[in-house]
């Protein structure tokens, strides 16, 4: 007969396993978007940036296990399953007896490694604030199974996992890098800390005597690959039909020009340079990235990179000093791309700016003297951008190719949300999605042009992530369902009232989606969310995930 407390411990330890395999994905995958994406922070070669990022991971885990288990220093059999489980990670040894012993006691030497060094990365690095959900999301689950695999919870367990939830909160939701009129902050900020993080993760390897684990030697990919890789990313972006039409028309028109010059026959002239109009959080920043990368893949560019910046990484504060600073970012960004947000800031609406002007001259210059190996993207709202491109002529003779990026629709915020959960193994029962899409339905009706689109989706992922934690941090044994399932009071946003979110179990609410197949509106009841529906017109049967929310019948 099976024993559940048997089958549950070995569904727990699986958990920490995963847990385990996971944030090394998280770490390594870091490491390779900056060394691909961002090749200015990295100092020596891509394969020693990623040795250091995992010397980071694995002091993570060391940190996270020995924060719980100095507590009681009692090892029961299923806290020792863990450990063994950590030490096969960290160690690449699956230790026994006295064995695990003397490493049990020699990684509790560990606790003051701090966790600003550990999760720094994250902290300052700009390209992965956007992975700070994944990251407190595997350390607070982490901690959660250390804590009560043994299907107990002493009052200083919990107070120490609310401490680490604290702890990591502090740490990572106190500087918005990546928010509108950071971009330069943020960069400056992003080469210091990767320097710091250089000497610190050497630090960690000699403490815990972690071994350098080579890193798996990179297939050299064709341009035709790298290509279709980048496209494949500009695809799965949820929502931005639009843009996606034109970036790939642009990429289809390049390959046209590539052909016609290998014939022999001549090529029509395009500028490359471009504005990108929209509220924050509409993907700008993410699509100027990609076309890069695109430019890079078919050899216009060298390195296809992409240097943000702003206005303050651009312009200084005395005269004859914003023509070097704005040169300065310029030479970073050669060969690759350089993106200016809020870049109507360089023409003010009223008076003259005489920094601006200059700033805006010295980058005129350089894409003329730099034609071939430098591609700008000015960003902004639309009407702001529209009163800078008309301020000066060269402005508007450079940059003729315009995207206009949407706010986002309920539906598309609601898959935002999904799919941040899915990637973190996380579960959205009916009431969590009603929740999510009339609190986004109601900031949608009231919203101004600080809507925040997709940093408001990632911030409500972030705050779930927490409040969930508060919710089970008293609760043992712990099972995968709590871990992993969110529930309508894990869900805040700011400015929505109480009564935008009356009576989520309402059987006769309706929703709107398009069918995948004829691509005709459906509406289906509450009810009938994340089950599959059938399309009346094209009786193509798909998953109603999320809708739009239907407040009267036409």
């Amino acid at each position: 007969m099976a024993d559940p407390a048997k089958d549950e411990l070995r569904t727990l330890v699986e958990e920490y396993r995963q847990s385990l395999i996971d944030c090394e994905a998280l770490y390594r995958g870091s490491a390779k978007e900056c060394v691909q994406n961002h090749p200015e922070l990295i100092q020596g070669t891509p394969n020693e940036f990623v040795d250091r990022m995992m010397d980071l991971h694995r002091g993570l885990l060391i940190k996270v296990f020995v924060e719980i288990a100095h507590i009681d220093w009692k090892w029961k059999p299923s806290e020792r399953l863990l450990a063994t489980e950590l030490f096969q990670h960290v160690w690449g040894k699956r230790l026994q007896g006295d064995q695990l012993k003397q490493a049990l006691s020699k990684v509790m030497e560990q606790r003051d490694l701090k966790w600003s060094a550990l999760v720094r990365p994250f902290e300052r690095l700009a390209p992965l604030r956007n992975r700070v959900g994944e990251l407190q999301t595997l350390v607070l689950r982490m901690a959660n199974l250390v804590a009560k695999v043994d299907g107990e919870l002493q009052s200083s367990e919990a107070n120490q996992l609310e401490s680490i939830r604290s702890e990591l909160s502090r740490l990572l939701d106190r500087v918005p890098l990546d928010e509108p009129g950071q971009h330069a902050a943020a960069h400056d900020s992003a080469k210091q800390a990767a320097a710091e993080m250089y000497t610190e993760a050497a630090e960690i390897r000699n403490r815990c005597e972690l071994k350098k684990h080579p890193d798996a030697k990179a297939e050299k990919k064709s341009p035709e690959q790298l290509l279709a890789e980048v496209l494949a990313e500009l695809d799965e972006l949820i929502g931005l039909d639009t843009i996606k039409q034109e970036v790939r028309g642009l990429a289809n028109f390049l390959k046209v020009q590539q052909e016609r010059s290998k014939l022999g026959l001549p090529q029509t002239k395009v500028s490359l340079h471009m504005v990108f109009t929209g509220n924050p959080g509409t993907g700008k920043t993410t699509v100027a990235r990609l076309i890069g990368r695109i430019l890079g893949a078919m050899g216009i560019l060298a390195k296809g990179h992409m240097i943000e910046t702003d206005r303050s990484g651009l312009v200084a504060e005395f005269v004859g000093q914003t023509g070097p600073k704005t040169n300065k970012r310029i030479n970073e960004s050669l060969d690759g791309v350089l993106f200016i947000d809020e870049a109507y800031s360089l023409a003010p609406e009223k008076g003259d700016d005489p920094y601006g002007a200059e700033a805006v001259q010295a980058m005129l210059k350089r894409m003329e003297d730099d034609r071939e190996r430098l591609v700008v993207v000015l960003a902004g709202y639309p009407e702001p951008m529209d009163r800078l491109i008309k301020s000066n002529p060269g402005l508007s003779s450079r940059f003729n190719r315009y995207f206009d990026f949407p706010d986002y629709t309920t539906t598309e915020l609601g898959s935002i949300f999904h799919a941040m959960a899915t990637k973190n193994h996380y579960e959205l029962p009916v009431p969590v999605r009603v929740k999510l899409l009339l609190g986004f339905q109601h900031l949608l009706d009231h919203r101004d042009e600080h809507f925040g689109n997709g940093r408001l989706v990632r911030n409500a992922f972030e705050r779930a992530i927490g409040l969930l934690a508060n919710r089970i941090a008293g609760i043992a044994p712990l099972t995968r369902e709590l871990l992993t399932t969110f529930q309508p009071d894990d869900i805040e946003l700011d400015n929505v009232p109480d009564s935008a979110w009356s009576d989520l179990e309402l059987p006769s609410r309706k929703f709107r989606n398009s069918c995948p197949g004829c691509k005709q509106s459906i509406t289906f009841r509450q009810g009938q969310m994340a089950q599959k529906v059938q399309c009346k017109s094209c009786s193509h049967t798909f998953k109603a995930e999320w809708g739009e929310l239907i407040t009267s019948e036409p």
